[in-house]
């Protein structure tokens, strides 16, 4: 170690080098109530995070068994909230069992790292979610990375391995792209070759599929003993946790080796009552996701219309390509500037030249919402094509 050296200076360096390559973020509150900007970048699809009763579920709970869990689930952290959450969640997904954990995050952990490990192959799509990078990175299985949405790439890699044991990992729609993953034939591939499909049904719950139950069930792999999946809480249900489900042995397998379940505190009773609000909710209103998605076609086709690179969306979530950092810096500016939140990705988050807004549709969003973005787009449109012009 040099002495006398400040340690914090290659901080300080790299934010630096971070600004000037329009790489630096900020965290920006919220204020509570109305009149605050339109809401085109939370992962709220159904428009359920301020519904009542979502929020009469949670203080419900919180007046029934405390604000904490208390401990782990294998301790204290167990309610009959957290068992119900559990049998719900399965039964809505047509899953055979379910383990609800305190983060989406934690949930692709647990699953990956518990299901996965030395002597395994795992095979994971090039553009899966940061928690499903660092869940094949921490299993300490051989990982093999394969082009985005590439079938045929997966079953090289399965049927080229040394390993007994494999597992194949997707998304089930891409958080930044908002594709769908080719279910139906992963599944085949990755049983021909005797691999587990896990499947992230994050940005797919609540939004794809009959009723909002999902891409599997769409691809008609609910149920199936080889196929497992995970899933959020936090965005088509706007509460908080997540959940992996699939066979009983799998589940018995996490709540005996899954470290990011064992050893983490449940997840807290409010949460837990307002997710099972939102899913009493979706099974009384089935058209709620076909709302969603209908609104984000709309949004697509406002971003097309203006000139700008989108792609069609499989679910709520809609890119606008914009190629570097400091054009989508500018461009949700301009969107802030009409009165609108949205999303900018920059890498690492994204690719190096494919910095985007990322918006996400809402079931709730009405025409005037509609209005105000199809001006904001073609603003960043005149706006995109000054900058390349100068």
């Amino acid at each position: 170690m040099t002495a006398g050296r400040d340690p914090l200076a290659r901080l300080r360096d790299a934010a630096a080098r971070r600004e000037a390559a329009g790489l630096r973020r900020t965290l920006r509150p919220r204020s509570a109530g109305p009149g605050g900007p339109v809401d085109l970048a939370s992962n709220d699809y159904l428009g359920l995070a301020g519904d009542p009763r979502l929020v009469e579920a949670a203080v419900a709970a919180a007046r029934t068994w405390g604000t904490g869990a208390t401990g782990s689930r294998l301790v204290t952290g167990t309610t009959e909230l957290h068992a119900e959450l559990d049998r719900r969640l399965a039964r809505f997904t047509g899953s055979a069992a379910g383990l609800v954990f305190s983060s989406g995050f934690l949930a692709n952990l647990g699953a990956v790292t518990a299901l996965a490990g030395p002597g395994t192959l795992v095979v994971s799509d090039q553009v899966n979610h940061a928690s499903i990078v660092d869940a094949c990175r921490l299993s300490r299985a051989r990982v093999e990375i394969v082009p985005h949405r590439d079938v045929a790439a997966v079953e090289r890699a399965l049927a080229e391995r040394d390993e007994d044991d494999a597992v194949v990992v997707t998304d089930a729609v891409f958080s930044v792209d908002g594709d769908l993953a080719p279910l139906a034939a992963l599944h085949r591939a990755a049983r021909a070759h005797g691999a587990l499909l896990v499947v992230d049904e994050a940005h797919a719950l609540g939004v794809v599929g009959e009723g909002g139950r999902g891409a599997a069930h769409a691809a008609g792999l609910a149920g199936e003993p080889d196929v497992v999946l995970t899933l959020t809480l936090s965005k088509s249900l706007a509460s908080q946790g997540g959940a992996v489900l699939g066979a009983p042995e799998v589940i018995g397998t996490l709540v005996d080796t899954g470290r990011s379940f064992i050893f983490d505190t449940g997840l807290n009773p409010p949460a837990a009552g307002a997710a099972l609000a939102a899913l009493d909710v979706l099974e009384a209103e089935p058209g709620l996701p076909a709302r969603a998605r209908e609104r984000a076609r709309r949004v697509a086709a406002l971003a097309a219309g203006s000139g700008l690179e989108t792609a069609e969306p499989a679910a709520a979530v809609v890119p606008v390509y914009l190629g570097e950092p400091h054009a989508a810096v500018r461009a949700a500016a301009i969107c802030a500037d009409h009165g609108l939140r949205v999303g900018c990705f920059r890498p690492p988050s994204v690719p190096k030249g494919r910095a985007c807004l990322r918006l996400t549709a809402r079931a709730t969003l009405d025409e005037a919402d509609l209005t105000r973005l199809g001006a904001a787009l073609a603003e960043v449109a005149c706006s995109t094509a000054r900058s390349l012009h100068t």
